[in-house]
């Protein structure tokens, strides 16, 4: 039995606690997070080398000044890789085993490949992982390969709103009934959209005020958050 409202019990740490003193998607911010208690989600690439690395850009050149594409790299490359405040990009593996089932996390996989090359990496880590966790994409083709593969994960489709034709394909429940997703992941203004009616889990990214904080919980049943949970925490 999938248990979605594991993901609804405490606020979500977009890409962990991170700020300007913690860089985002690093062990770092995802300690912080764990001391919460917050929900973690966080995103994987592919390596050239088929090792998966918990990091959000498909380039290094927003966080690391480096005009190297993700896919093009292998592990020991990365040994050279400085972030701000003098962070690495972790592999999933020390990840997994940071968090160790102690809060739930939500995987985001980044399609940088053909669907199926970090998915069949990525469950060989997730089979065996001892605690509850979910993989979402922006991708139905990704989502749908997990509904064939491996049926019984939760598993969530991103919605972002840009995509003009394939959310208009979404509006008439194609996509959807194709990948039945366990959940669905909003950008927070879509909150009028049509898959909103859907008796599903739904959550909404990424909310970094509080006045979105305040304004779009009602709507949604958790909130993806970064840069507010300190405030959140006192309210």
């Amino acid at each position: 039995m999938k248990d979605v409202e594991k993901f609804t019990t405490n606020l979500i740490a977009h890409r962990g606690m991170h700020s300007s003193k913690i860089t985002e998607n690093t062990l770092d911010a995802f300690a912080l997070a764990m001391k919460h208690n917050y929900i973690i989600e966080f995103d994987v690439h592919l390596l050239k080398d088929n090792n998966i690395i918990v990091y959000h850009d498909d380039n290094l050149q927003r966080l690391a000044h480096l005009n190297q594409k993700i896919k093009n790299l292998k592990a020991s490359d990365l040994k050279k890789v400085h972030l701000p405040n003098n962070a690495k990009i972790p592999m999933l593996a020390e990840v997994l085993q940071l968090i160790n089932g102690k809060v739930p996390i939500i995987i985001e996989l980044k399609c940088d490949n053909r669907v199926g090359k970090l998915e069949k990496e990525l469950v060989k880590y997730l089979d065996h992982y001892n605690g509850i966790f979910a993989v979402k994409s922006f991708n139905p083709l990704s989502v749908m390969w997990f509904k064939k593969h491996r049926p019984n994960y939760i598993r969530g489709l991103l919605l972002s709103g840009k995509e003009k034709l394939r959310n208009k394909i979404m509006r008439t429940n194609f996509i959807f009934n194709l990948c039945k997703p366990d959940f669905l992941s909003f950008n927070y203004l879509l909150y009028k959209h049509k898959l909103m009616n859907k008796k599903i889990t739904k959550l909404a990214w990424t909310i970094d005020s509080l006045e979105k904080y305040q304004k779009y919980k009602e709507y949604y049943d958790n909130l993806i958050c970064e840069n507010i949970l300190d405030e959140v925490h006192k309210i």
